[in-house]
């Protein structure tokens, strides 16, 4: 990236020096970020709270609180503490969608072991075909995508004949991922208009980050949601932004800190973003 060199005061100095050890953050990016404020420049920064390693490996606790998140991003996903619930970030509200298919707008603080957010500025606006599957919703972002080595935000509005969600259920410290996913409810809804929230991270980023695709749904009337399994829609509203700054905020508990993460957790993130043949919360079988 271009580089600049500046003279600035003593006493500016070391507000800088403070606020990047505050907040964890390069001097560097806070200036960055301080300039595109000043000249309403987007600032195509993705910030990412701890690591699917963690999340895999059980550890749920509350990493950060929803008020400290929405200081860097305004739209995005995530979960929620002992992953109670599908997190939804969507136009600055923080959206809830439970294991007992209920919608929550979150106005109090709450903690979140892991969650992506951004303030969303599309690069890309456009129109869609006719969607068939959550495949065809991949080959649709891939068209738009000009790059497998950076971050791609996108937003789908629109009316979709079909949404296939689940919500995982509040699960005990400690649980495996691959375990707690075992009994996702899982929901259908049909004739629906909605937002499809999702992030794109390149295959660089499996250490940490679900690799590929990761969308959430919110229904337009904030009453239906959960993670995407399956979709389909005709004409939907695809805008997508680019992201070439990556921010990683990293727990500082004793269990994240002890915890092995060099383990291969791909197997395990796959089994808990599929579809799974389990009971949905109206009890009916998929």
């Amino acid at each position: 990236m271009p580089k600049i060199t500046c003279h600035i005061s003593q006493s500016l100095q070391k507000i800088l020096e403070e606020q990047s050890k505050l907040r964890g953050e390069s001097i560097s990016h806070l200036v960055s970020m301080a300039l595109a404020q000043s000249f309403e420049v987007p600032h195509h920064t993705l910030f990412q709270v701890s690591t699917t390693g963690a999340l895999v490996q059980g550890i749920y606790e509350r990493a950060v609180s929803s008020k400290y998140l929405l200081n860097y991003g305004d739209f995005g996903i995530g979960t929620f503490e002992n992953l109670d619930g599908e997190m939804v970030v969507l136009d600055g509200v923080i959206y809830q969608a439970r294991s007992d298919g209920k919608v929550s707008k979150i106005t109090e603080e709450v903690g979140t072991p892991f969650a992506i957010v951004l303030f969303f500025e599309p690069d890309l606006d456009e129109i869609s075909e006719e969607i068939n599957s959550l495949g065809d919703v991949r080959k649709v972002c891939d068209r738009l995508r000009d790059s497998d080595n950076i971050f791609y935000a996108f937003r789908i509005d629109g009316k979709f004949d079909h949404v296939h969600t689940r919500a995982m259920k509040a699960t005990a410290e400690g649980v495996p991922l691959a375990q707690a996913a075992s009994v996702q409810p899982e929901f259908e809804f049909k004739n629906i208009n909605g937002t499809l929230v999702g992030i794109w991270a390149p295959q660089f980023s499996s250490a940490f980050n679900v690799a590929g695709y990761h969308f959430h749904f919110l229904s337009e009337d904030r009453t239906k949601g959960g993670h995407l399994l399956e979709c389909s829609g005709k004409h939907l509203r695809v805008r997508m932004e680019r992201m070439n700054d990556f921010h990683l905020s990293l727990p500082e508990s004793q269990e994240f800190l002890q915890a092995d993460l060099t383990k291969d957790i791909s197997k395990d993130l796959a089994y808990a973003e599929q579809i799974h043949d389990k009971e949905n919360a109206d009890g009916e079988r998929k």
